[in-house]
């Protein structure tokens, strides 16, 4: 797989993800909103409203979540923030909080059709990793899909596969639905949150 590169979505690469994400916002005019309202604000939200929070809390930063490059073409994107910025997991009754330790939460991939099933998943899971530590988060925590076989169409994977997070050091914690546990990976150590180079990256190419 060509060498990616991997950068925190900063309102200089919101271009970048507004070219990654496409007219539909991803996905039926999601813009990454799901998890951050109730359904029926992000029902009534699809597309354009939509469009503007999630842009409203990229420009507020801090960056809520990562981009990844294969040299200058957006091709995948993973979502994470700590728990408590999703509306949908507070809310959630089966993947209501574990215990009260403060986690941050990976809620959500899109990775452009050409570059599925080629390990970026699991690229993007490290890269988050990294970012999450750097934020100093001590556990790292995702909602995986477990399907019952072994074929599954790539739209319902989007919150990442079990076996994805499991080969990045992720293990279950709670299983309250059959399909979507709760996993979880420590994270050791903190660092001090690095400088990106997400300013090389807002060049005119990525203009709007």
């Amino acid at each position: 797989m060509k060498r990616l590169a991997f950068e925190p979505l900063t309102p200089a690469l919101w271009p970048a993800l507004e070219r990654l994400f496409g007219a539909r916002g991803a996905c039926g005019g999601c813009w990454c909103m799901w998890w951050r309202l109730s359904r029926a604000e992000w029902k009534k939200g699809k597309g354009a409203s939509n469009r503007r929070a999630f842009r409203k809390i990229v420009e507020h930063g801090p960056p809520p979540g990562l981009l990844a490059f294969a040299g200058d073409e957006p091709i995948a994107w993973c979502a994470l923030a700590p728990r408590e910025e999703y509306e949908l997991l507070v809310r959630s009754r089966s993947l209501k909080p574990v215990d009260d330790q403060p986690v941050w939460s990976i809620t959500c991939f899109f990775v452009d059709k050409a570059w599925r099933r080629r390990g970026v998943s699991s690229a993007l899971l490290e890269a988050a990793a990294k970012l999450a530590r750097a934020q100093g988060a001590r556990l790292l925590e995702g909602y995986p899909v477990d399907p019952r076989t072994n074929s599954m169409p790539d739209a319902f994977a989007w919150t990442g596969t079990l076996k994805a997070f499991e080969r990045s050091g992720f293990r279950e914690v709670a299983r309250r639905s059959k399909t979507r546990p709760i996993v979880r990976r420590a994270l050791a150590g903190r660092k001090t949150a690095p400088a990106t180079s997400a300013s090389s990256r807002a060049g005119p190419a990525r203009s709007s």
